[in-house]
């Protein structure tokens, strides 16, 4: 299917946003499923599929494609997919017009409602940080750091991290339990409208360097500069840069300042249990 239709390596290698399974085969799966109840093709065997009668009539008449609005015209699929709501012929109308037009599969729509809904969380967190204190910021990467397994124990990276901060250091936490290393900490709670450039990333190495360290950690609420982010990539000492954006899907990932509200389990056919073969 790739090949028929010219696709690029990049667009046969494009993942749905959940990073699970291809675009190409996500929508090749719910092509042969819609294809299936509307009757224009059957299975011959386990993986192998063909035209039906129904399917070859249609073809015959070569249809420049066959969407969502070409299917609804058939009245298998338009039972299959509307259902009870296809009650009047109005309202099929008005239902049949808005499904027609979607050309992206279920399970795309609904990832894209999901991303949706986190970017708002996003913005929601790094809102609810920034109407706190420093000193409650400071308590949010320590609860981060050690739902990441960093710190040892809560108690430990709270006395860690934390304080007025010391030449361009807010706080040092064990890299692992035993602490046979160490990870220091920058913390900038910035308004959205406010970036870190390089200079202050450059203090903070430099301040490591002092340190005699290898390894930091900067997290701000808003955002480096493109300098800021070039200049870190290329140090000797390994320093990773945290913005508000990561901080929050870190914070979400992590489960650290929210809570599950709904949980919905989406399951799939097990091609596997109907096999014979």
């Amino acid at each position: 299917m790739a090949s028929e239709f010219s696709l690029t390596d990049k667009e046969r290698r494009e993942l749905l946003p959940s990073g699970r399974q291809t675009k190409l085969h996500n929508r090749i799966h719910w092509a042969k499923f819609y294809m299936t109840k509307a009757g224009l093709i059957v299975s011959t065997r386990r993986g192998w599929f063909k035209a039906s009668d129904s399917g070859q009539t249609l073809l015959a008449q070569n249809p420049v494609r066959i969407d969502n609005e070409k299917l609804l015209q058939i009245t298998a699929f338009k039972d299959f997919y509307l259902g009870a709501r296809a009650g009047s012929s109005d309202e099929f109308t008005e239902t049949a017009a808005s499904v027609a037009t979607v050309e992206t599969t279920p399970e795309e729509q609904i990832e894209a409602a999901y991303a949706a809904l986190q970017g708002t969380l996003r913005a929601d967190l790094l809102a609810r940080i920034l109407d706190n204190t420093p000193a409650f910021f400071e308590g949010v990467i320590v609860d981060l750091l050690v739902a990441m397994g960093y710190g040892g124990s809560h108690r430990d990276a709270a006395r860690h991290l934390g304080g007025s901060g010391d030449g361009g250091v807010d706080g040092v936490i064990d890299e692992d339990r035993l602490g046979l290393d160490r990870v220091y900490v920058q913390a900038k709670r910035y308004g959205s409208g406010s970036v870190v450039g390089r200079p202050e990333v450059q203090g903070f190495v430099g301040s490591l360097v002092g340190l005699r360290a290898s390894k930091g950690v900067f997290v701000t609420t808003s955002t480096f500069s493109a300098q800021a982010v070039e200049f870190a990539r290329h140090l000797s000492q390994r320093v990773i840069l945290i913005d508000g954006q990561r901080l929050a899907s870190l914070m979400i990932e992590h489960n650290v300042g929210v809570r599950v509200s709904r949980t919905i389990e989406f399951k799939r056919l097990d091609e596997d249990f109907f096999g014979e073969e």
